[in-house]
């Protein structure tokens, strides 16, 4: 017989052109189209052919006439956003004919309808939420757009909203036709077949070891940060061999169920994957749900929360409602927030890309408990031997030593002992353990990365994300629109596309590189006015009233200096991320990820230098310039530079770091929280205003969900970036301020809570995406590890009196040549590090106002201050002594050895630890084997199966395989 694909392709050649049919004959049409379809099944079942390539062909061939008579169907067909398809608060089915004769005469499940997580049938899960408003201009790409989504197969509903009869929502669900189809296209991994753990063979004597040490386990208590394993479903796919979908070998999968096969999240992301690819408009570049996003021919597009994350019942006794409530319960909830987190079913519901963050914060807090213990016991250490460190005993018995005026005219002559409370306080942060605190964190930071990556990779073999590979990125539309008309062969798609010239890329990367130097200018130009503010203010306070604030006037300018610093780093970082978005789109990057990774390394670099910029100030500029008392260096020849207190800069760098760290971190939690918080509250206010109580409860999820926050525009971006900004502060000057790690974890621990609560309760639920790792953040994060090596050198050798006072005991002190130094060898080391000035070599402007008669009832011939230089008397009056230049060589020396040995410890860890577990290099490759070993077996037994269901009917077939 003739093959029924012949007569379908010739009859389909004669088809008339959609332009050539008149509008009486598109219904003899589309009878026709019923009929073909009709035709076909009958004649292919009767011959005896192979016919896996003529369905194929006969499904692409059927594809072209659905969206041909789509089209037809569309020239004289209602408009969808007419208000005659729509009633207030009722659904109105706009799905295929098909699936309404699905449900007739069935029974409807009323949980499901109440519930608002499906169609009006009751089945049909929602997949997917569009809203547009009737009001929108841009009515005909709805249409075509929406006459494209049917004719993939995907069913739709719409409604208008309770709230606002010009809202309306469009609800999608994917058959299981549509899914099978497109979790081929996307290589969706499924699970197919129970994991058969390997177990070594043991000996005797090791099982008997292995019973008694479970035995007395089981007299200890349960762990309390592991979560209840009562509490948390089965997920099936964590303990299953997964492999791409295939609808050919359907078969080979787990599949108890059709429509829960499918997990919410990953529906949610087919279903997206197909609307990123239906047109919307004649044209090449007219296609995609995100270029009608960005036209405003839709106001939102979200997948639906599984349901309220609360319940009347207890979790206990009845089970949770749901996954969000689940998650609401054993990771949101304030009452967990010392357990570990359900990752797994983070990684279900919300996605691998998000569960990778909190992967990440989670490891990264962990790793913070040894960095805070050992800074914990270095400020402690400071406590303990506080009364015997013989430097601020000297300095609070120093009641003789009359020190300098710190600024000009207004600051009086003080005694040394006037600042025991901060040489003490400094003790507490720089004292014989800080070195080893340096180093240990410069380590720390490199095991951190270096476990992260082992943390990391079997994280990707749990979630199967080993063999994932990122899909072609689709070109931004922005990049389309500018270089349309240029056009280059894409190697990997073989299709044509947009091109950049070399020329114009390298000539807007100078312009923007241009901008970046300049806003790097400006955070300069405003620590320069902090500096002018210090200047200015500490004399003000050293002349003020209150007698607190003046005999406390440089702690006053530096607190109030920060608190004003922290100010202008707020209103900076507004103004760099439109600076770092006008940029970004001025470089006219070809994809989205492009896109994000340029927009991230700006906006890295813009608040980095923004937050450290006046920190790197104090640390390594503050008092180091100033010149000598009857010879200041002046800034514009009008302001003397600030100097350092008498118990040196320390203090002023922990005040810095702590204020700035503490105040950064409640800022963003609050704006994390708060802000989405406070805006919630008021749009369900104004909802309880309008429609009471009872009637907001009875608002279907779509209504509820719509009513969130949209999660930013940036994605995780800015909880990443406040993770990486902390990481700078607990690493770059951590020798300055042991507190730091102790300060990071308390944060992370309720940071954690605070991004689960977010997600799961304040914010609509986000597309579920796919990611390996963290990134380009994971390359900052090693960029800020290398920093805070030579940081923290510079801190200990320049910033803290550690060099000097190494120099002393060794060179000049009293257990100088014996090769020690105990606090023994300290005795006399202040009066060492301070020079002798002569009184009436003040400059005019400089000479204060009182002449110090006040503590010794007569006028001060000599004051002292921190240098060495030589006496006045001396042949080169207040040139620099020996002394100093032994601490200056000791100081370059030790920034020398401490980076290189430093540097040599990382990379020797860094060789050391393998990037993959050898148990999971083992796991891996057995899994690979079982898996061809199974897939083998499950073929063979499927051939077999068909060879005796054939003898048993009686047919023969030549050339056959066994």
């Amino acid at each position: 017989p003739e093959s029924p694909l012949a007569g379908f392709s010739t009859a389909l050649s004669q088809t008339p052109s959609m332009s050539s049919i008149s509008s009486e004959g598109r219904e003899d049409l589309q009878v026709n189209r019923l009929e073909t379809q009709i035709w076909i099944k009958p004649d292919i079942q009767k011959t005896d052919v192979d016919f896996s390539e003529i369905l194929n062909a006969i499904q692409e061939i059927a594809k072209d006439v659905n969206i041909f008579f789509d089209e037809l169907e569309g020239v004289n067909s209602p408009s969808k956003d007419d208000d005659s398809l729509l009633h207030h608060g009722n659904l109105t089915s706009t799905s295929d004919d098909a699936s309404r004769l699905e449900v007739v005469g069935e029974e409807v499940p009323d949980k499901n309808k109440a519930n608002g997580l499906y169609f009006r049938d009751g089945k049909c899960r929602i997949d997917y939420i569009l809203v547009y408003r009737k009001s929108n201009p841009q009515t005909e790409k709805r249409e075509v757009f929406e006459r494209n989504i049917r004719a993939e197969g995907l069913q739709m509903e719409k409604e208008s909203s309770l709230t606002n009869s010009d809202i309306i929502f469009v609800k999608l669900h994917a058959p299981w036709e549509v899914l099978g189809k497109y979790a081929e296209l996307m290589n969706v991994r499924m699970p197919f077949r129970r994991k058969i753990y390997y177990l070594h063979r043991r000996y005797k004597f090791m099982n008997r070891i292995e019973k008694q040490i479970s035995r007395f386990r089981g007299w200890l208590p349960r762990k309390p940060m592991k979560l209840d394993k009562e509490t948390l479903p089965d997920l099936e796919e964590n303990d299953c061999y997964t492999a791409p979908f295939s609808q050919q070998r359907i078969h080979h999968f787990i599949i108890h169920n059709k429509d829960t096969f499918f997990n919410n999240a990953t529906r949610s992301r087919i279903v997206h994957h197909i609307l990123q690819r239906v047109k919307y408009e004649e044209g090449k570049n007219k296609i995609g749900l995100n270029r009608l996003l960005s036209n405003g021919s839709y106001e939102a597009a979200f997948p639906l929360h599984e349901g309220s994350y609360r319940s009347k019942n207890s979790i206990r006794t009845h089970g949770a409602e749901n996954h969000r409530h689940l998650l609401y319960e054993c990771w949101a909830s304030w009452g967990v927030w010392y357990k570990y987190q359900p990752l797994d079913l983070v990684r279900r519901y919300f996605g691998e890309k998000i569960g990778l963050y909190f992967a990440w914060l989670g490891w990264y807090t962990g790793m913070l408990f040894p960095a805070a213990f050992i800074g914990l016991f270095v400020f402690l250490y400071g406590v303990t031997t506080l009364n015997h460190c013989q430097v601020s005993k000297e300095v609070c018995q120093a009641t003789d030593i009359i020190m300098c005026p710190i600024c000009d005219k207004y600051c009086p002559f003080m005694r040394l002992s006037d600042s025991c409370v901060y040489a003490k306080v400094t003790h507490l942060f720089d004292n014989g353990a800080t070195v080893f605190f340096a180093v240990f964190m410069a380590v720390w930071a490199t095991v951190f990365l270096e476990f992260w990556k082992r943390r990391r990779a079997v994280i990707a073999y749990d979630w199967d994300l080993i063999d994932w590979e990122e899909e072609e990125e689709e070109i931004r539309p922005q990049f389309e629109a500018k270089y349309s008309k240029k056009e280059r062969m894409n190697p990997i798609s073989g299709k044509p596309e947009p091109y950049q010239a070399f020329a114009d890329k390298c000539s807007r990367l100078i312009v923007s590189a241009s901008g970046i130097f300049f806003m790097i200018c400006v955070v300069i130009a405003a620590v320069f006015g902090i500096v002018i503010y210090r200047v200015v203010t500490v004399s003000t306070f050293a002349a003020f009233k209150w007698a607190l604030i003046r005999n406390n006037s440089q702690v006053a300018t530096t607190g109030t200096a920060v608190c004003i610093n922290f100010c202008i780093i707020m209103l900076l970082n507004v103004l760099y991320e439109k600076v770092a978005l006008f940029l970004t789109n001025l470089e006219q990057p070809r994809t989205e990820s492009e896109w994000e990774n340029s927009f991230t390394l700006k906006m890295f670099l813009f608040q980095f230098v923004n937050l450290n910029s006046s920190t790197f100030y104090i640390a390594f500029f503050l008092g180091r310039f100033t010149g000598h008392p009857g010879a200041y260096l002046r800034l514009i020849n009008r302001w003397r530079l600030e100097e350092c207190h008498p118990s040196g800069c320390l203090i002023d760098l922990c005040m810095q770091m702590g204020i700035i760290m503490v105040l950064k971190q409640t800022w963003n939690n609050f704006m994390e929280l708060g802000y989405p918080l406070i805006q919630n509250w008021w749009t369900r206010r104004k909802l309880r205003q309008e429609y009471g109580t009872q009637r907001k409860t009875s608002f279907p999820q779509w209504e509820k969900d719509y009513n969130l926050q949209p999660m930013n525009a940036y994605g995780l971006f800015d909880e990443y970036l406040e993770m990486i900004l902390q990481f700078g502060f607990t690493t770059i000057f951590v020798a300055a301020f042991p507190l730091a790690p102790l300060l990071a974890l308390l944060n992370n621990i309720i940071e954690i809570r605070l991004d689960a609560y977010k997600f799961v309760t304040q914010w609509r639920r986000p597309l579920a995406s796919r990611a390996k790792d963290i990134g380009i953040w994971y390359g900052i994060l090693e960029g800020i590890g290398i920093l805070s090596v030579i940081t923290n050198a510079f801190v200990i050798a320049v910033t803290s009196d550690f060099i000097p006072r190494l120099v002393y005991a060794y060179k000049y002190g009293p257990c100088a040549g014996q090769g020690e130094a105990g606090q023994k060898c300290m005795v006399g080391y202040v009066n060492a590090s301070l020079s002798v000035f002569l009184v009436s070599d003040f400059e005019n402007r400089s000479e204060p106002t009182s002449n110090g008669s006040e503590f010794s009832g007569s006028p001060l011939k000599y004051c002292r201050y921190r240098d060495y230089r030589d006496p006045p008397h001396s042949p080169v009056p207040y040139g620099y002594t020996l002394q100093f230049w032994h601490v200056l060589a000791a100081r370059l020396a030790f920034i020398i050895v401490f980076e290189h040995l430093v540097f040599c410890i990382k990379h020797l860890i860094s060789y050391l630890i393998p990037d993959l577990p050898k148990d999971l290099r083992d796991r891996m490759r057995r899994e690979k084997y079982l898996i061809q070993e199974m897939m083998y077996e499950a073929e063979l037994e499927r051939l077999q199966k068909e060879r005796k269901e054939r003898k048993k009917n009686g047919k023969s077939y030549h050339n056959e395989w066994p």
